[in-house]
């Protein structure tokens, strides 16, 4: 049996301004219909002998996690809520932990939730490769085959082969090789024997404790105390925080897979990207006769290999070469191809300067739907919201801030103190400061409200709940 283990821990900033803090890029729809996240559960169809997945996430983002994996039909064998990032091999462990709760020594396949694979059957065949690896007792790494001296990946390198069932090809690892500098990527390239290491792997769910038991006890200690002590939250599971605290954080590389001797790895040329920054979503698209890579609202005259973005504003170009366009509702991206690897200072600025454009967008996701700010100024506030059909709010009240209400598309039950009622379209209504209230989508599409708050303090910590079907009373 093979449970996939999904990891979608990451914040993605070096595509910012559109992935942030609270909406990380594997939620975005880069590079197609789905999602990062979809498309990572939907390209596992086609594998044999398959279990259900199961997905670590950041606690605040479940909600969101739940809602993708529910519009592809995926049913998760669980989700589990990391209370603090404590980077990978310790996430792998709490999968494995489970793993062996539900089968016999299954086979572990740890896949990043935010990967980009242009061909997906290879990566199906790949996968049956290291399964039968993984049985042999291997722990397995997936290659990838360079397309050119990328600076931003560390590198596997190729030793002995290794004699699969099938006649297939894989190899013992020589040695990781972290992140280098431009001459010696290409010297990599040049030589062949190097492959992009890709983050993906696949092992018995007992071997990787087994050695994670060798190289780092107190971080397997620490991941079976929270494991042991994780309590449910409606369809999640939250790992004990205290407990998880006290893990150290390190990658699966350098916890595990650099130091054993049982490692192999599986080369792939799959189309590989980890969508990493700006660059590689250019080298990933669909570019112009003058090599330009455009989404949204875009004019250009003179304009050679760049990649233009638009959420909605229009941007027009002149005479650009080589830069980085993306436009959001509150922030604006302008950089050259060089410099995509260092977006995320400009996220660490905006830390520093505890500016929100780092952490939120405009419209921030919630369990309900979604809202975006439409105006503010002294004593008032306007939001948008949109309510996903069957989604209620929770039962609440604001001591410090009235709201008025606007139905422009759809059909709402609202409760107002003492009193339950419908708006519907062009319909409005007012809820006094203080005043218990609920509103819910009643209908089968998205319910849009404006809502218009006044007060002399209009935070998002300003709410008393009472009843919340999403756990948050």
């Amino acid at each position: 049996m093979i449970i996939p283990l999904i990891l979608s821990g990451g914040a993605g900033s070096r595509l910012w301004p559109l992935s942030r803090e609270l909406f990380p890029k594997q939620f975005h729809q880069l590079v197609g219909e789905q999602s990062l996240l979809q498309d990572t559960l939907l390209r596992l169809r086609g594998v044999d002998d398959l279990a259900a997945p199961m997905v670590v996430c950041n606690q605040e983002h479940r909600f969101m996690v739940a809602e993708h994996m529910r519009e592809i039909g995926v049913q998760p064998l669980a989700i589990y809520l990391e209370p603090v990032g404590r980077n990978t091999a310790p996430a792998v462990a709490v999968g494995a932990l489970r793993a062996l709760e539900e089968h016999a020594d299954p086979v572990l396949l740890v896949l990043p939730a935010d990967h980009m694979i242009a061909r997906p059957r290879p990566f199906v065949e790949g996968v049956a490769v290291g399964a039968r690896l993984a049985r042999a007792d291997h722990l397995v790494t997936f290659g990838i085959t360079p397309q050119r001296p990328e600076t931003g990946f560390g590198y596997i390198k190729q030793g002995e082969p290794i004699s699969v069932d099938g006649g297939a090809t894989a190899f013992r690892v020589e040695r990781f090789v972290e992140k280098p500098d431009e001459d010696t990527a290409r010297g990599y390239l040049e030589s062949g024997g190097y492959f992009w290491n890709s983050g993906m792997f696949m092992f018995r769910a007992s071997r990787y404790l087994m050695e994670l038991e060798r190289w780092e006890p107190e971080m397997l200690a620490a991941c079976r105390d929270a494991y042991m002590k994780a309590r449910e939250d409606l369809d999640f599971v939250r790992l004990d925080q205290d407990a998880f605290e006290r893990c150290p954080g390190k990658s699966i590389d350098f916890a595990v897979m650099e130091r054993s001797d049982a490692v192999a790895f599986v080369p792939l040329d799959i189309g590989w990207s980890d969508v990493g920054s700006w660059t590689a979503l250019w080298e990933a698209g669909e570019r112009d006769v003058d090599g330009n890579v455009v989404v949204g609202d875009v004019l250009t005259n003179g304009v050679r290999d760049c990649y233009l973005h638009s959420e909605g504003r229009l941007i027009a170009a002149l005479g650009l070469s080589e830069q980085i366009v993306v436009e959001t509702d509150d922030a604006v991206l302008v950089a050259h191809k060089s410099r995509a690897q260092d977006v995320k200072e400009i996220v660490n600025m905006l830390k520093q300067l505890a500016r929100d454009e780092g952490l939120v967008h405009r419209r921030v996701f919630r369990p309900w739907g979604a809202y975006q700010g439409v105006d503010r100024g002294d004593r008032f506030q306007v939001k948008r919201l949109i309510i996903n059909p069957g989604a209620k709010l929770s039962l609440q009240l604001h001591n410090r801030r009235a709201e008025h209400w606007v139905v422009v598309r759809g059909s709402a039950r609202v409760v107002r103190g003492d009193h339950e009622f419908e708006l519907h379209e062009d319909e409005s209504t007012y809820i006094p400061l203080g005043t218990r209230h609920q509103l819910e989508n009643i209908g089968s599409e998205p319910l849009e409200i404006i809502e218009v708050q006044t007060g002399g303090y209009l935070g998002e910590d300003d709410i008393v709940r009472f009843e919340d079907r999403y756990g948050r009373a």
